[in-house]
C-alpha cells in the first residue's frame, strides 16, 4: 500500500481550453482543492498551480499544470524532483478517450494509450509508468482523426453531467485513493456509472 503525496490534474492552460474534455483532470483537482479547502496559486517554478493540504489526515500537494498539454511532465518532473515524490506517490488525473462519459477507472501504471500528457510525463520520469492514474472518461469521437478537436471540444450537456458525477464519485474515493486502498476504490470506481 502506497499512499499518495502529489495529485495531479491535467489540461490546457487558458479560458478558451477550461470547458474543453481534455480538461477533465483538471476539474477534478479543482473540486478537490475546493472540497479541502487547500488553496491553488501559482508557482512558476513548479511551471503550474500548486496546493499543500491534508486528505485523510495526510500530507498531500496539488498540482495543475499552467504548461500546455503535451508539456505536463515538465510540471510534474520539477515538483517531483524537488519534494523527492516517487513515480508510485503520484496520482494523474486526466481525461480517458477508451471509456465512456459516465464512467471512470483507478489503475496503476502502464503506457500512455496515445495520450500526449501521460507521454510526456511518463518520457519526464525516465520512462517510468508505474504513478496512479485516475482516467475519467470522456468517450471517443468514433474516428481517429476527429480526436483532436474531440477532446479539444465542449462536451454536450448530459455528457458534462455525467462526467461531473463520475468527478463527484471520485472525490468521495480520494481519502481512500491517498491512504493507498487501491483496490478497493477500484473495485467501488469499476462499478459506478453515472
Amino acid at each position: 500500500m502506497t499512499d499518495i503525496k502529489l495529485i495531479v490534474g491535467l489540461g490546457n492552460p487558458g479560458p478558451q481550453y477550461a470547458q474543453t474534455r481534455h480538461n477533465a483532470g483538471a476539474w477534478y483537482v479543482e473540486a478537490l482543492a475546493q472540497s479541502y479547502s487547500i488553496p491553488l496559486k501559482l508557482e512558476t517554478k513548479f511551471f503550474g498551480h500548486i496546493g499543500r493540504g491534508l486528505i485523510n489526515n495526510q500530507d498531500c500537494r496539488l498540482l495543475i499544470p499552467n504548461t500546455f498539454m503535451n508539456l505536463s511532465g515538465k510540471a510534474v518532473g520539477a515538483i517531483a524532483t524537488f519534494y523527492k515524490i516517487l513515480p508510485d506517490e503520484i496520482l494523474v488525473a486526466h481525461d480517458e478517450l477508451d471509456i465512456d462519459p459516465g464512467t471512470i477507472k483507478l489503475k496503476k501504471s502502464g503506457g500512455h494509450g496515445g495520450h500526449n500528457g501521460l507521454r510526456d510525463i511518463i518520457k519526464t520520469l525516465a520512462n517510468c509508468r508505474d504513478f496512479y492514474r485516475l482516467r475519467i472518461g470522456i468517450g471517443h469521437p468514433g474516428n481517429k482523426n476527429q480526436v483532436s478537436d474531440y477532446v479539444l471540444g465542449k462536451a454536450p450537456q448530459n455528457e458534462q453531467r455525467a462526467i461531473e458525477e463520475t468527478i463527484d464519485e471520485a472525490l468521495r474515493h480520494t481519502a481512500d485513493i491517498v491512504s493507498g486502498q487501491h483496490d478497493k476504490v477500484m473495485q467501488s470506481l469499476h462499478s459506478f456509472k453515472a
